[in-house]
């Protein structure tokens, strides 16, 4: 296997990851005098603010995900590569992966963040993430699975295992999942599962500081936890899940949860390569670089969104890890890449705080927009507005919003399908 990529000439940019801002990057790209390489280890661009709604059965994965080769259809001197990068060989101007090797010109790493577990195995094996349009699909097959042993069980403790869900982090991910979690206890369950009683699901949000949504401001973090616990939520702050074991889901406290499903979405690490090293490293893994996102003495390589570690001023650790950081960088990287080729100075980059969002449920978000703080109705409709307008394809949008709207006058989540694939199906496609 190989590349299968002419040289023609012109200089190579080589991306990695198909991100907010790797997309926006080569998308920024286009026209110009650069011959683009995007490579990732999907052949798709999904949008993960909404995998939670896959994971509760509200979407079809293919309503948040578009192929990379539809969006890039007709561009002259695009190519896309299935593969997963191995390592960057900076001296030699070339990245190991696994398809083969390639050189660039300018490498752009945008590869984003996994799930971070702190170095616990016992957790990693039992807890499911949600990174990820597969571990969505796998969280909504344990949940709905869970929900038909929970039928057929005869052991009471078993059963209550089965009914309770455990999502370890508060922030915008898990207070999501915690709310859908909730609507659909009180609007599918009695309708789906009239064997079962709703007061047996219980729903557990374990935050392990004080506030949740630490992001976002405290009027948003305390709006949120009032909504939640108005829905029946049990939000536990102060509290951190160390272990699992026996079926239980064990607290820092020595207290512990009997639960068959433990949804982690605790925190996040950078995706990492060989041959950069520790020391080039910040927090959460990230790489460092410097305000045109340059990795420090590599003119050529650049880094952006998630799993680069930038300050400035008014964010001395970093900025947030959010789409807008992604995007604002990727944008600015490909004038700055245009300019590289002039011979004119570098702008440095300077993020733009468009504001904040969650949304809990049905009527029910916070927005924190500068000076303004919304939450309730008001926030939610602007919750939707910018995150329909973010998804790719009109199609998609049009999509998402009729699954929108069917659920809100029905409140009904209709994708409640269990789909595994069989194990010589599935060994097949790895190999």
């Amino acid at each position: 296997m190989g590349f299968n990529i002419a040289d023609t000439g012109k200089k190579r940019v080589v991306i990695i990851g198909g991100g907010f801002g790797g997309l926006k990057l080569a998308n920024r790209l286009k026209g110009s005098h650069f011959q683009i390489v995007l490579i990732d280890k999907n052949n798709y661009h999904q949008f993960p603010p909404l995998l939670y709604q896959v994971a509760s059965s509200g979407l079809e994965s293919s309503s948040i995900s578009f192929p990379f080769r539809k969006i890039f259809q007709k561009r002259k001197d695009f190519f896309f590569r299935l593969a997963e990068v191995k390592a960057v060989v900076r001296e030699k101007n070339l990245i190991l992966t696994s398809i083969g090797e390639l050189k660039y010109d300018y490498l752009v790493i945008a590869s984003g963040t996994v799930t971070n577990f702190f170095g616990n195995e016992v957790i990693q094996s039992q807890a499911l993430p949600m990174k990820t349009i597969e571990e969505a699909l796998i969280l909504r097959n344990t949940l709905l699975s869970n929900f038909e042993k929970a039928t057929i069980c005869t052991d009471p403790q078993e059963k209550q295992a089965l009914m309770n869900v455990v999502i370890v982090g508060g922030g915008a991910t898990g207070v999501e999942i915690s709310g859908v979690l909730a609507e659909m206890k009180h609007f599918v369950l009695p309708k789906d599962y009239p064997d079962l009683k709703q007061s047996e699901m219980n729903i557990y949000l374990v935050e392990g500081s004080p506030h949740l949504l630490a992001a976002m401001s405290e009027e948003a973090s305390d709006n949120a936890k009032r909504f939640l616990e108005g829905m029946g939520v049990k939000v536990m702050l102060q509290k951190k899940v160390v272990d699992y074991k026996d079926g239980k889901a064990i607290l820092d406290d020595g207290n512990s949860i009997e639960t068959k499903t433990v949804v982690w979405v605790s925190g996040v690490t950078a995706t990492r390569f060989e041959q950069i090293d520790h020391k080039e490293l910040g927090r959460g893994g990230r790489i460092l670089v410097n305000e045109y996102n340059q990795l420090h003495g590599s003119g050529n390589v650049f880094a952006i969104g998630d799993v680069c570690l930038q300050t400035e001023t008014d964010y001395p650790n970093g900025h947030p890890q959010v789409a807008q950081v992604a995007i604002q960088q990727g944008l600015l990287l490909a004038d700055n890449l245009k300019r590289l080729e002039s011979g004119k100075p570098l702008k440095p980059f300077h993020y733009k705080n468009l504001g904040t969002l969650a949304t809990i449920g049905r009527n029910k978000a916070v927005a924190d927009l500068h000076k303004v703080k919304l939450h309730g109705f008001i926030a939610w409709l602007v919750w939707m507005g910018v995150h329909l307008r973010s998804i790719l394809g009109v199609k998609n949008k049009i999509m998402v919003l009729i699954e929108w709207v069917w659920s809100y006058f029905t409140y009904d989540q209709s994708i409640r399908l269990i789909l595994f694939i069989p194990k010589k199906e599935r060994d097949k496609q790895e190999g």
